[in-house]
């Protein structure tokens, strides 16, 4: 979708990796119409950037150190409710999809998309205010997998997270205010429902159903 001529669409751009974020800028470039007012490596540089400027469109990766894309857009929708922001990821589980959306996503756009997708999305978010590609599309409408909430408790669901965050039983335990013991003892009732043996399958397991970003 062509953007008309006298249309100038600002946009924010946020990647971590600076040699992505310069392509997908140079591919902005090319639309008639487009210009990337400012870049982020991050969700808390990208917020400091919103702090000053208000754009058309924000256009954010997903996984990034510090603050992730998720928490970002979580942080856009409860300050700025009306701007528009495109998740941009190499992921297409339904699970991080459907999270990026419960976020505050208004769409979501696969990072091996083509530049005319490119361009698709960005009229199309600015003319209806979402887009999806495709693929995610068909992906959101296979019938639906267990989810991390269907296998577990509460609990568990929380302490998985953490694990899968990298942090130790102590820093697990001092976080939610139970002892080392008990974290262990859920670490290992988790293994055992989930039929899982390391900490590299359980981490594998909370990236599959979008409890972290990888």
């Amino acid at each position: 979708m062509q953007p008309a001529a006298a249309t100038r669409i600002r946009i924010v751009l946020a990647d971590d990796h600076d040699l992505v974020r310069s392509a997908i800028k140079a591919l902005l470039a090319m639309i008639e119409g487009v210009e990337v007012i400012a870049e982020a490596r991050d969700g808390r540089e990208l917020l400091t950037v919103l702090g000053s400027m208000t754009p058309d469109l924000v256009m954010t990766d997903i996984s990034m150190p510090g603050m992730d894309g998720i928490t970002a857009i979580a942080e856009i929708r409860d300050r700025y409710p009306g701007m528009k922001v495109l998740a941009l990821s190499m992921h297409d589980s339904a699970d991080i999809v459907k999270r990026a959306m419960a976020s505050g996503a208004r769409g979501y756009l696969l990072k091996d998309a083509s530049p005319f997708e490119l361009e698709q999305a960005v009229g199309s978010m600015t003319a209806i205010g979402s887009y999806f590609s495709p693929a995610i599309v068909q992906r959101l409408m296979q019938p639906a997998q267990r989810t991390a909430q269907d296998d577990l408790t509460p609990r568990q669901v929380e302490i998985l997270t953490l694990i899968a965050q990298g942090r130790a039983s102590k820093q697990i335990a001092f976080a939610l205010g139970l002892s080392s013991k008990t974290v262990n003892v859920h670490r290992a009732r988790i293994m055992g429902r989930l039929r899982l043996a390391d900490i590299a399958s359980l981490t594998l397991y909370a990236v599959r159903k979008g409890l972290v970003t990888p």
